[in-house]
């Protein structure tokens, strides 16, 4: 039988994030960007629609060079312009109900004991709603921003996340005990000292004594989304995510990805549904079949692929921006793209893929052309494959929202691959897991009452 997937919006506050170009078209309102109203008003229409989230991807740094140089991003707008989504979010908790609210933010950024108190702040302000993807920049120019010679090593950075998450464990669940928080008027009592605890943290990067600031909020710790897709992130969310973002080329590559995981996670004392996952699709719909491939040709038309290359390629830190997009990939000496070369061959029989493919393939790979009941049938491949949700892909705002709100979920409902409605207010991680707080197979959980007198004393 169809289980309901779980809908997330993705974006990301900036003229141009995955479809490139498409700020330039007349109903690409992402062009808005810097109007708050532009996302209160898409935020209130996925939570009517029935979508279980928003989550908005970041950058720290501009990505590698294109053409020997960076400007090439900011006349195209390229996540340049990009503005700070943890600051949104409130905006976007005070207008909604029901809707998760996720962002990306990497330890690199800010010291974990005021990244802990602003991610409780929210959850206090969304009532329970806040979700964080966790992530741990691979940008040079990111480092160089916040004052690094140079790029830290891959392995180095998932060490360097393991003690910046277990320094929030700490904070969220072991310094305030339940019940710390007393607001007895006429005692005068605010809160039980003897049950709030300083954590004294010393480890390899961070020194932090406690206690948090912020008594405890509806989820403590936020719901804990991962993207990494290297052994290091895949056995990083084995052991902390409870969701993780996939972008799997078909849906029997996505069920060997989820299995792993999911056998990681056992390995970790955890259970295999513990993590949900979601991949990454976006969708053209028409009525008919043709009218479909005639809408996704059209779009075709309108993406820029230089910035598709640039995105991808600068992601990679490999500078295509002077190579011919007719270019043999073959004949481009770098061991960065030997990882998508088997991929590109595939998905080009007969001839030899070209850099051209790489941006086509980039648009088209997590792509569903069709009617709202073929895109539903595809997605009943999906389903079956492992995935508990969908992060959609936008091409415009609010465009790409509103026709899969109006044509594509009803189907879906019918179906039983949606929910019917939004049902009670409650947690993000109630509507995912069926309970408020982190379970007592995670990490987390062990600092549950681990700084207590008695608990210290051992």
């Amino acid at each position: 039988m169809a289980k309901p997937l779980s809908f997330s919006a993705f974006v990301m506050n900036t003229p141009s994030h995955i479809v490139h170009g498409l700020w330039r078209d007349e109903a690409g309102n992402q062009i808005n960007y810097n109007d708050v109203e532009l996302w209160v008003k898409l935020a209130k229409q996925l939570e009517e629609g029935g979508f279980d989230a928003i989550f908005f991807a970041d950058v720290i740094g501009l990505y590698g060079n294109y053409g020997g140089g960076w400007e090439f991003h900011a006349e195209n707008g390229l996540q340049i312009p990009s503005n700070d989504p943890m600051v949104l979010m409130s905006a976007l908790a005070v207008n909604t109900q029901h809707l998760g609210l996720a962002f990306t933010a990497a330890p690199l950024q800010e010291p974990p004991f005021n990244f802990a108190r602003r991610v409780s702040t929210l959850d206090h302000i969304s009532k329970g709603r806040i979700a964080w993807n966790m992530v741990t920049s691979s940008s040079e120019n990111a480092f160089h921003n916040f004052g690094y010679d140079d790029l830290i090593p891959h392995d180095e950075r998932y060490r360097w996340i393991d003690e910046y998450v277990d320094v929030l464990y700490k904070l969220w669940e072991g310094s305030w005990d339940e019940g710390a928080l007393v607001q007895d008027r006429k005692s005068g009592i605010h809160a039980d000292p003897s049950k709030i605890h300083k954590i004294n943290h010393i480890g390899e990067h961070y020194k932090v004594e406690g206690p948090h600031l912020v008594a405890p909020s509806p989820q403590r710790t936020p719901v804990l989304f991962q993207a990494g897709a290297s052994d290091a992130g895949r056995d990083f969310a084995a052991r902390n995510a409870e969701a993780t973002f996939i972008v799997a080329p078909d849906p029997e590559n996505a069920r060997q990805l989820i299995n792993k995981t999911r056998s990681l996670a056992l390995q970790n004392g955890r259970e295999a549904d513990d993590i949900r996952f979601y991949q990454g699709l976006s969708f053209v719909i028409g009525e008919t079949e043709a009218e479909a491939r005639q809408k996704a040709n059209e779009l075709d038309q309108k993406i820029n692929l230089d910035m598709m290359i640039a995105h991808m390629a600068g992601g990679m830190g490999i500078d295509l921006g002077n190579v011919d997009l007719d270019t043999p990939i073959e004949n481009i000496k770098t061991e960065g793209i030997r990882s998508t070369y088997e991929w590109l061959k595939q998905s080009t029989p007969g001839r030899t893929p070209t850099v051209r493919d790489i941006a086509l393939l980039r648009t088209s790979a997590s792509r569903i052309v069709g009617t709202p009941e073929s895109i539903a049938d595809q997605l009943e491949i999906w389903s079956r494959a492992g995935i508990d949700g969908v992060n959609v892909i936008n091409a415009t705002i609010p465009g790409s929202y509103a026709e899969f709100i109006d044509h594509v979920l009803p189907v879906l409902r019918r179906r039983g691959l949606a929910r019917e409605e939004q049902g009670n207010l409650e947690t993000f991680r109630k509507k995912l897991f069926g309970s408020d707080r982190i379970n007592e197979r995670h990490p987390a959980a062990n600092y549950r009452g681990a700084f207590t007198l008695e608990n210290t004393v051992k």
